[in-house]
């Protein structure tokens, strides 16, 4: 499979303004953990292997373990996942596949439960934005390095 196009060539003010989305998520409150879970999740959703071997990495080199990125996607049937981790996680699930209901009312209260709006609205865009990255990586046959 052949790498179609570079959309950072050909689109550069599309591609800047997706950059835009990713400098602002590094100012957010989410922890570096919590950003790592969400990447890796929606990305195997997804089945985007250019984004799920990028942010593998990235959660090792920030100290994720490898029980935990391998569990990743059974989270729901074991406890090495906070209760935070855990709503975070079923956002992310339920953002992703938003085309099967979206966000469900119960996960939302649950979230807000938890975290105040600005932190929903910021775990909200960090779901929002890996799915647009996983998109872009998928469309134009991004390969792992």
């Amino acid at each position: 499979m052949n790498t179609r196009l570079n959309i950072a060539t050909v689109q550069p003010e599309a591609y800047k303004a997706m950059y835009g989305l990713e400098k602002y998520l590094q100012t957010s409150k989410l922890s570096i953990t919590e950003k790592d879970l969400i990447k890796i999740r929606a990305s195997q959703i997804n089945g985007c292997a250019f984004c799920i071997n990028m942010h593998t990495k990235d959660a090792r080199q920030h100290g994720e373990t490898e029980q935990r990125i391998y569990l990743l996607n059974a989270w729901k049937e074991t406890g090495l996942f906070s209760e935070e981790e855990k709503i975070i996680l079923a956002l992310t699930e339920e953002i992703t596949h938003i085309s099967q209901g979206g966000v469900t009312e119960s996960t939302y209260q649950q979230a807000l439960q938890l975290f105040d709006e600005t932190y929903v609205a910021q775990i909200i865009m960090m779901a929002v934005t890996i799915n647009a990255w996983n998109r872009i990586a998928i469309s134009t046959q991004l390969q792992p390095e």
